[in-house]
């Protein structure tokens, strides 16, 4: 490089300073108006979630192939069978089957019978109030639940058939014959059973409340299967030939449960079926057994539709008489609008007044005032006329006889015809 190009760049200004990163501060404004408080903005309302609900334990199902035969050992020690009386008619049976619902054979037996004999005929039962029918079947446990059972049983009968008869339901299967008791409205489930198994010849355990009971205590049934009332395979395990005995010894071990829980009876039994179960599922003493609580009916559009159904069923055939329960409020349907007679200012869809309604006055007369009547004097008869002389007439000449004609001459009696 040159000496002149040296000299050159030293003779140029020097650069300018660079501008401080920081900037002076402004000063601060006269007045600082203070900061408005915004209230804080409201969260949205989050729906509740739902609660689970706490689902009871499901129980495992007992071991029924080997606790069976304990059972069936242990009643026939203790109990005697009773044999069905299946020669009575069909209707007879069903009503004979909701005298026997949780009641000893002997006792329904004087029931049904003391009934037929106090009435005329069966359509004077149906026509009887609950509570006179309970006084009538005073000798079993729980009179008012036979009797409505009875009275509810002939009228589904009657309003069926027009006639008391079910002698039909027996020449047809044995499906028929189940449907048609199972279409008697009111007809406990037991009554069906029975029925089903004695008069029809079918293979079925007939189970009501004490015959649960009885099934609950040894084991053979869990809590939820006693809730519902429905033990699904008892059948399969007991054989059709020893169906109908088996039957009657668990429905008396089943009274025997209801009337004297803590008997000896019952714990013989059950201590020879299940001792374990016993001791867990017995109440204490002076205390009774657990009602069952059904579940409530599965959701859903079919399931709501037969409640609602049932529930029409039951508002139908709802026992008339002052043990009837108070008909609810908004039940009874009102009249469409516009069926009632129309007053002169109403008016119809074409805009015309309606005709006048038909009203039948009452009798705005005079009142009829009827004066007694007094018998009528015989009239007088007038004095009677002396009688006229009689005169006499004068005798006629009598006539002479005419005489007899003359014979023909014997002339005439010789000529021939012509």
């Amino acid at each position: 490089m040159t000496a002149s190009k040296r000299n050159d760049r030293a003779a140029k200004p020097a650069a300018k300073p660079a501008k401080s990163a920081a900037k002076p501060a402004k000063p601060a404004a006269k007045s600082a108006k203070p900061a408005k408080a915004t209230p804080p903005k409201p969260k949205p309302a989050t729906a509740p979630q739902p609660v689970a609900e706490v689902k009871p334990p499901v129980e495992k199902p007992a071991p029924r192939a080997q606790l069976l035969p304990r059972l069936f050992k242990a009643l026939k020690a203790s109990y005697k069978p009773v044999p069905a009386n299946v020669s009575r008619p069909l209707l007879e049976q069903v009503l004979y089957a909701c005298c026997l619902e949780n009641a000893r054979p002997e006792a329904a037996e004087k029931a049904l019978a003391r009934m037929l004999a106090q009435s005329f005929d069966l359509n004077e039962v149906r026509v009887t109030t609950v509570a006179e029918l309970a006084e009538v079947l005073h000798d079993l446990p729980d009179p008012a639940r036979a009797a409505l059972s009875l009275r509810r049983a002939l009228q589904s009968v009657f309003e069926s058939t027009y006639s008391f008869s079910l002698e039909h339901a027996k020449k047809h299967s044995l499906a028929h014959g189940l449907k048609t008791l199972e279409n008697l409205h009111g007809v406990p489930p037991f009554v069906v059973q029975y029925v089903a198994s004695t008069a029809l010849g079918g293979h079925m355990i007939p189970l009501d409340h004490g015959a649960l009971a009885g099934l609950y205590l040894t084991g053979l049934v869990t809590k939820q299967e006693y809730d519902s009332g429905k033990v699904p395979g008892l059948e399969r395990l007991i054989p059709k030939k020893s169906g109908v005995e088996f039957s009657s010894l668990l429905h008396q071990f089943g009274v025997d449960c209801l009337a004297n829980l803590h008997g000896a009876t019952v714990k013989k039994v059950v201590q020879a079926v299940n001792p374990a179960a016993g001791k867990d599922r017995f109440p204490k003493r002076g205390e009774p057994l657990p009602a069952p609580n059904p579940p409530p009916p599965a959701p859903g559009r079919e399931a709501t539709r037969a409640a609602e159904a049932a529930r029409a069923a039951a508002e139908e055939h709802r026992p008339a008489g002052p043990q009837a329960a108070s008909r609810p409020a908004g039940k009874t349907p009102l009249p469409p609008p516009g069926s009632g007679p129309k007053r002169a200012g109403d008016k119809s869809a074409t805009g015309k007044p309606g005709p006048k309604p038909f009203v039948v006055k009452p009798n705005v007369g005079k009142p009829l005032t009827i004066k007694p009547q007094t018998t009528p004097s015989a009239p007088e008869k007038p004095p009677a006329k002396p009688p006229a002389p009689v005169v006499k007439k004068p005798e006629e000449p009598k006539k002479p006889p005419a005489k007899p004609a003359a014979k023909p001459s014997a002339q005439l009696a010789k000529r021939k015809p012509r």
